[in-house]
């Protein structure tokens, strides 16, 4: 799906000098380049504060510790999203209030939040899937009128441009908090495991930066629980390097996408990604959906081909074992349901050839034509 190793050629020659530079002075835990990429990311998103972390879960677990939220409080949330956006809610003692998502953009359905807000409801994670932005318009709006937090799950669309009246955002930068992931397969990824936190307001942002060392802002006086999780040296200069590169990467996704939507345009069981006149789709994924076309033969053909998709994501949250005891299953998210048997995600990155392209959709069209 990605072709992390041809990046890295493109790459090498800095990354191997940041790399070695780092094992020569042994500063291998919050040495100058973690607060050199803080700083550069900070400039890239136009926030004040970028709190760098382990991963990508830990930064949404964090956010959600820094509001103070009490066991039992609820946080409304798409189903059809990775785990991680609701673990971390249940992992805290909080309750999952599961929105269905538009059938377009597949992002929370900004329609449908305020039907879920109780006395109880004290955030809102909205989820910009597969690199297109959810309508933080409505949603900043709603949030406001109930004065509930809103954290953005900004893993799968950091580099997004959110359009406004005055002007363009980034993604990650409009609500309360936001969250990503620098997981290797993201567009923004480093050489294992890591995160960051980003926020304008000075307050979440010095309890965020307590939590995730131990609770301390002094050393070895803990004035609140919290955890341990660092961004390494070695993950912060592999960022610093790629995010100078980042919006080149997105450029690149987008042709492939270009690409995708003229050849799929065909058939007429296939719909392409829509891209929101909101904001700037980055495409993580490419997720098409197929209508009369059986997805699950043509995810194993595809594979039996040589040629890499996936299904994200098969079975939604709301229909996770994990989250029986909320009595979620019964939940009524017609859309989420009815995407889980419908999306398939092709392969997109920024080293992909044409005559890689060609393959892809040769046998794609092979496929469809033998079942016409």
């Amino acid at each position: 799906m990605v072709d992390l190793v041809s990046q890295y050629q493109e790459i090498k020659p800095e990354v191997d000098k940041a790399i070695t530079g780092i094992l020569e002075t042994a500063q291998f835990i919050n040495g100058p380049v973690v607060k050199e990429f803080q700083a550069d990311l900070e400039s890239y998103l136009g926030v004040k504060h970028v709190i760098p972390c382990a991963n990508g879960t830990d930064a949404l677990q964090i956010a959600l510790m820094a509001l103070g939220l009490k066991p039992g409080d609820e946080v409304i949330t798409p189903s059809f999203t990775f785990i991680a956006t609701t673990e971390v809610v249940a992992l805290l003692g909080l309750k999952p209030v599961f929105v269905d998502v538009d059938e377009e953009t597949f992002c929370i359905d900004a329609g449908k939040i305020e039907n879920a807000i109780t006395p109880n409801t004290k955030a809102i994670v909205p989820v910009h899937l597969y690199g297109q932005a959810a309508n933080m318009d409505e949603i900043m709006a709603i949030a406001k009128k109930h004065n509930v937090a809103v954290i953005e799950d900004n893993a799968q669309a950091i580099g997004s441009d959110y359009h406004t009246e005055n002007g363009d955002v980034k993604t990650g930068s409009i609500g309360h908090v936001g969250c990503t992931s620098f997981f290797p397969s993201k567009n923004l990824g480093c050489y294992g495991d890591g995160g960051a936190i980003f926020t304008n307001d000075d307050e979440l942002a010095a309890q965020m930066r307590k939590i995730v060392n131990h609770g301390q802002s002094k050393r070895y006086y803990h004035e609140t629980v919290g955890c341990n999780s660092r961004l390494d040296s070695i993950q912060a200069a592999v960022l610093k390097i790629k995010l100078a590169k980042l919006d080149q990467y997105i450029d690149a996704r987008r042709k492939v996408a270009d690409y995708y939507d003229n050849f799929l345009s065909q058939f007429e069981g296939v719909i392409a990604p829509v891209r929101g006149e909101k904001s700037r789709h980055v495409f993580h994924q490419y997720t098409m959906r197929l209508i009369g076309i059986d997805r699950n033969a043509l995810n194993a053909y595809l594979a039996d081909n040589g040629v890499p998709s996936m299904i994200y994501y098969p079975v939604p949250a709301h229909k996770q074992e994990m989250f029986a005891e909320f009595g979620s299953y019964a939940t009524d998210l017609p859309v989420t349901d009815l995407l889980t048997t419908q999306v398939l995600s092709l392969p997109i990155h920024t080293e992909m050839e044409q005559e890689q392209l060609d393959f892809i959709c040769g046998h794609i069209a092979d496929f469809i034509n033998a079942q016409a």
